[in-house]
């Protein structure tokens, strides 16, 4: 890895660099938080971005996304949590990042992400990315098998810290007192 700040640490990963882990994070699972973790070990600072990606509809908004983020990465000093929208080379250029971070947890991701990783390297101001590969105790987990697993109402404790969890049950508790309006509305 090059960079123009900071100086090399015995790992090879340069002291002062900073990181961005970008992410839609909906919601926010244990794989997500290992390789904050992993990740947040070798930079002086780790941005965990919050995406707002149009081609999705999420299950939490952003700013909820964001502060559940923040909540579960409270204990681990050198990680700062924010939003963004827009180009991620954009984002990155703007916070003055070094490098853009990606968790992989099956082939199919790296297909995708060797994509996308090759496309931020052209942009203007390109930046490049470093893989890391989930913990295998979590190669299986996504958000969007957790978020089909909790609506068909299986448990996902597993997968999701406790806060997330409960934020997750806060949305089914109000899905479900707004239900007997929609069926009224239908009928009318």
């Amino acid at each position: 890895m090059t960079t123009t700040r900071g100086s090399r640490s015995r790992n090879g990963v340069a002291r002062g660099a900073v990181a961005v882990y970008p992410g839609s994070f909906d919601p926010v699972t244990f794989g997500h938080l290992d390789i904050v973790r992993r990740a947040a070990h070798y930079f002086t600072r780790l941005i965990v971005a919050v995406v707002t990606n149009p081609n999705k509809r999420p299950m939490f908004a952003q700013d909820q996304r964001v502060a559940l983020l923040r909540d579960v990465c409270a204990d681990i000093p050198n990680v700062e949590v924010d939003g963004f929208s827009g180009l991620l080379v954009d984002y990155v250029r703007k916070r003055q990042a070094d490098l853009i971070v990606k968790g992989l947890r099956i082939v199919s991701d790296f297909e995708y992400e060797f994509s996308m990783a090759v496309l931020n390297r052209k942009q203007r101001g390109g930046v490049d990315t470093m893989f890391v590969p989930a913990s295998i105790e979590f190669a299986y987990v996504s958000s969007s098998s957790v978020k089909e697993v909790f609506r068909l109402g299986g448990d996902v404790s597993d997968f999701v810290p406790p806060v997330v969890l409960r934020a997750m049950q806060r949305l089914r508790i109000a899905d479900v007192k707004t239900e007997p309006r929609r069926k009224e509305v239908e009928r009318s």
